[in-house]
């Protein structure tokens, strides 16, 4: 891999996530560049490109991962067309990191997985970019300490004012609730093991047929409870919190206040936090920071993620697939998945 200069990434679709991180890289983040971008609108990525000192547009996905000046890739294409590309990306061997879904189906996320293990090193990231928010980082180290004793119960949050008008109920599970199983992962260390869909009375302001706001009851391999209202029709604002409950305390984040925390003799504070233009802007910066980083340190140390792996994409769709059977059918569904260790 050429490391002698800027790593040179391929971003492959420049639409609203695409372009964004176009400009974060271009922008504001230390040791790379973008060499070439690619769209299924091919005109779009020829604009781009132009306004890119060093940038190319190349018209094809599969060119543009397998040319030679390209050291990494950045997928922020459509959800269907991630199999194909992240196989294209193991095959030549580039780092790459994928914005969430690792693939639409549960079948082609483990077949990612097991064609990334045979290769003995380690390339893929999925996006979930909560996990470098700053509040959330916070959260997660407080309950690695210990000092609010073991997580009990974990509430969550998630709710936009507005959707595109071809989201659908399905779209709610696998698009929106897909954060807070990822959330829950990561701040839990541990599998959800079934997943139950309750589904209020319908929010009248919402696209007619979308069944908004839904609530998600996971359980996880230890039996901890977390709920999560999804409600992405508020018409107020874009609102993502979490709170969990442990032995000893209490914490939440997502107030726009920092980290909250509750614990004895009866003691409740946080830290305000100076700006918030947007809720994850900074979670996003950080994201792309520490992969490039990763990605310049694999070539001595094989491992060239710094984040969530094919593994967590896998383990979402999984638990997002019996969200959806549980959406159709009100009744808890057990998470289906392979062991880890017959990877």
């Amino acid at each position: 891999m050429h490391m002698s200069n800027d790593l040179r990434i391929a971003v492959l679709g420049v639409g609203m996530m695409g372009a964004d991180h176009v400009a974060r890289i271009t922008s504001k983040i230390a040791g790379a560049r973008v060499a070439v971008v690619n769209d299924f609108f091919a005109e779009k990525a020829e604009e781009l490109a132009a306004t890119i000192p060093g940038c190319r547009a190349i018209a094809d996905p599969f060119e543009a991962i397998a040319d030679p000046e390209v050291d990494a890739v950045l997928l922020a294409t459509p959800g269907p067309t991630h199999e194909k590309q992240l196989l294209a990306c193991l095959e030549h061997g580039k780092p790459v990191l994928c914005e969430k879904p690792l693939t639409t189906e549960v079948e082609t996320s483990l077949a990612v997985v097991k064609a990334e293990a045979a290769l003995g090193k380690t390339l893929i990231q999925v996006g979930f970019m909560r996990r470098f928010d700053n509040e959330y980082a916070e959260l997660k180290a407080l309950i690695d300490s210990g000092d609010i004793g073991r997580p009990l119960v974990v509430h969550c949050a998630h709710r936009n004012p507005a959707v595109p008008p071809n989201f659908s109920s399905e779209m709610i599970v696998k698009d929106s609730l897909v954060h807070e199983v990822d959330v829950t992962r990561f701040l839990l260390d541990e599998e959800i093991t079934s997943v139950q869909i309750i589904k209020p009375s319908a929010n009248a302001n919402a696209p007619e047929g979308l069944q908004d706001p839904q609530i998600a009851i996971f359980a996880t391999e230890s039996g901890r409870h977390v709920d999560a209202e999804v409600f992405v029709t508020t018409g107020v604002a874009y609102e993502v919190r979490t709170e969990v409950v442990a032995e000893l305390g209490s914490a939440q984040i997502g107030l726009d206040v920092g980290l909250v925390r509750k614990s004895k003799p009866g003691s409740w504070g946080g830290t305000i936090t100076p700006s918030f233009k947007e809720r994850f802007g900074q979670a996003y910066d950080t994201e792309i920071q520490r992969w490039v980083n990763a990605v310049v340190a694999g070539a001595e140390t094989g491992n060239y993620i710094d984040g969530p792996g094919a593994w967590d994409g896998y383990a979402a769709a999984a638990v997002c697939e019996a969200g959806v059977k549980s959406l159709e059918t009100g009744e808890r569904v057990a998470v289906e998945m392979v062991s880890r260790s017959s990877i």
